[in-house]
């Protein structure tokens, strides 16, 4: 018999006790809850990560190239023709939407005036399949070039300055390319960071190298490949750095293979200069006087050096024995003077043909005066009256515009050198290829291991090329705002080209190694590409006068006239005096001094 305490007393104990067991469960829930969620958010990172991967355009076949045998090296220089599409979406983006479609949308439509319409001597021949190749006939006057564009101040509704935003996406498009290429530099720079990575190499490749959370076979094969290749490249690391040598014989061999190389780069210089001589003395005689070759004998013979040069940089290397990274470098070194040498010998020439087209252009203006005057002249009874004379803009002379004439040559130049490279892919690797597998079996020695086997995917020779062909981009778009769309075309085409040739073609280098950290030595030579680009464009800029009918500067006596006129018209007097004084060469230089102080450091 239980009193009424003890009845209370047990009531409450098992009250404690299913609060006890309550609390539990719940703790129990929340923890199984907290789990599942904590699985959920990690599987939605995983997932995201993976998505933003997969969205990395050529990222999975950058991957499979650098663990199919191939190594970082071969991947490097993907990594860098993808970050160099990336810049010539955005200059393209520019051109395209603050240049070429105003000018097509609200500009004055093709014939309304002489220099948006054909001449009346050309119009025969304007849709001509080889005029057009040439960018001649109706590509010459249309958006592609300079000469096309108004000079009027204002076009269209919206009162767009045309002349203005020309200028200032010329002048965007450098200052952006300049402050990409440092801060990528300075990126690269800081990445690399200090610490030891060379104790107990192999050990840590051995036991830290897999992805345990692989589960697809696919990855598993292509993982395991690229840890094979990186074993192989840390052992040719071990291997040079414990090799012996005999330095007499190495540094005899060395300079033997210097001699040899500035013996191909005079002989390479004097060959450029030769052909510019002679297409100076076939542009004076009349280039529809010769056939193909002679009208773009320079292109071609540009086209040409860069293409078996680089391959006898490469025989004369094996002289050299240098560590294959160091060789590389080297390489591009060699390859560099050589394209800088042809480059600037064709600016030289351009300037000279610049010259000429100056002084025809005078003339040209003389003789507008005569033809205008004799034009409008007659007599008029008196109180009589007549219309004003029309005159098809074909029929009117004009003068030789050489903005477009430069514009045109390094859109030539592009695509000559566009075409010269396809071309080596498809007979130097995919033809070569198909003749080792096919004719190995009934030829008298190994074609694969002897003479000529399977080609090797030349590093130097494919990085300087999209190194100077974006300085070709970077000199020419001011002329010809269609070169960076050119490019990108170039740049995309050439991503699944040579992926395609890479492992379908080629073969591994015989000696795999690991590239550097950072692509901070092509930076470098694509900043001074990028430095020597802007000096022409600048000095044509500032020192010479534009064409007086035709392009949006045509009228003024320098192009960067267009500035002052714009702070005289839309802004205050106190704005302009401030612009001036800002824009005085002794606070410029200073600023540019302080920037170069905040920046070498990060790069070094």
């Amino acid at each position: 018999y239980l009193t009424c305490e003890c009845k209370i007393l047990l009531v409450f104990l098992f009250y404690v006790m299913f609060c006890i067991l309550d609390l539990k469960l719940l703790r129990l829930f929340l923890f199984y809850s907290i789990s599942c969620l904590f699985q959920k958010w990690m599987k939605f990172k995983r997932d995201f990560e993976n998505f933003k991967t997969a969205c990395i355009p050529w990222e999975m076949k950058i991957k499979e190239i650098e663990s199919k045998s191939f190594g970082s090296s071969v991947a490097s220089y993907f990594i860098f023709l993808r970050w160099m599409y990336g810049i010539n979406m955005v200059l393209f983006g520019l051109t395209f939407g603050l240049v070429m479609v105003p000018e097509a949308l609200m500009g004055k439509p093709y014939g309304s005036m002489p220099r948006k319409t054909v001449p009346r001597s050309e119009s025969s021949t304007a849709m001509d399949f080889a005029t057009l190749w040439d960018f001649g006939g109706y590509a010459q006057y249309s958006v592609l070039f300079y000469g096309y564009y108004n000079n009027q101040r204002a076009i269209g509704w919206l009162k767009f300055r045309l002349p203005l935003s020309y200028f200032l996406v010329g002048v965007g498009t450098i200052a952006y390319s300049f402050m990409v290429v440092i801060r990528t530099m300075a990126s690269n720079a800081n990445q690399e960071g200090g610490g030891d990575d060379t104790s107990f190499n192999f050990s840590w490749k051995m036991f830290t190298s897999w992805d345990y959370l692989i589960g697809n076979p696919e990855t598993a094969d292509n993982k395991f490949a690229s840890i094979t290749t990186s074993f192989k490249e840390s052992i040719v690391e071990e291997q040079e750095n414990r090799k012996e040598e005999n330095i007499h014989l190495t540094r005899f061999l060395r300079v033997l293979a210097n001699f040899l190389v500035l013996c191909c780069l005079a002989g390479s210089g004097y060959l450029i200069y030769f052909v510019v001589r002679r297409s100076q003395k076939f542009a004076l005689e009349g280039l529809e006087n010769y056939g193909w070759w002679e009208r773009n004998e320079v292109n071609m013979v540009m086209s040409l050096l860069g293409m078996f040069c680089p391959t006898l940089f490469d025989v004369i290397s094996a002289l050299e024995n240098y560590h294959p990274r160091i060789a590389l470098r080297w390489q591009l070194g060699r390859i560099f003077a050589l394209f800088l040498g042809n480059l600037y010998t064709f600016i030289i020439a351009l300037m000279d043909e610049i010259n000429l087209k100056l002084e025809e252009e005078a003339v040209v203006k003389y003789n507008m005066t005569i033809w205008e005057a004799n034009l409008y002249n007659g007599t008029l009874s008196e109180n009589s009256t007549r219309p004003p004379i029309e005159v098809d803009p074909a029929d009117v002379p004009r003068g030789p515009c050489w903005e477009t004439m430069v514009g045109q040559e390094f859109v030539r130049l592009t695509i000559s050198d566009t075409m010269t490279t396809y071309i080596t892919i498809l007979i130097g690797d995919f033809l070569r290829a198909l003749f080792v597998r096919f004719i190995n079996y009934c030829w008298c020695w190994d074609l694969e291991y002897g003479f000529p086997s399977y080609a090797e995917f030349d590093i130097s020779g494919n990085v300087l090329g999209l190194i100077f062909n974006q300085g070709m981009i970077w000199m020419g778009a001011f002329y010809a705002p269609c070169l960076p769309a050119i490019n990108v075309l170039r740049l995309h085409a050439s991503m699944y080209l040579q992926c395609w040739a890479v492992m379908c073609c080629n073969v591994p280098h015989e000696r795999v190694f690991k590239a550097s950290r950072s692509n901070n030595f092509y930076m470098a030579m694509l900043l001074f590409i990028l430095f020597l680009s802007t000096l022409p464009a600048v000095y044509t800029i500032v020192s010479i006068p534009p064409s007086f009918d035709c392009g949006p500067f045509s009228g003024k006596s320098r192009m960067y006239n267009v500035i002052q006129e714009t702070l005289e018209n839309d802004f205050p007097a106190w704005f302009g005096k401030v612009f001036s004084y800002a824009s005085n060469p002794g606070l410029i230089l200073p600023f540019i001094l302080l920037m170069a102080e905040s920046v070498l450091p990060a790069m070094v």
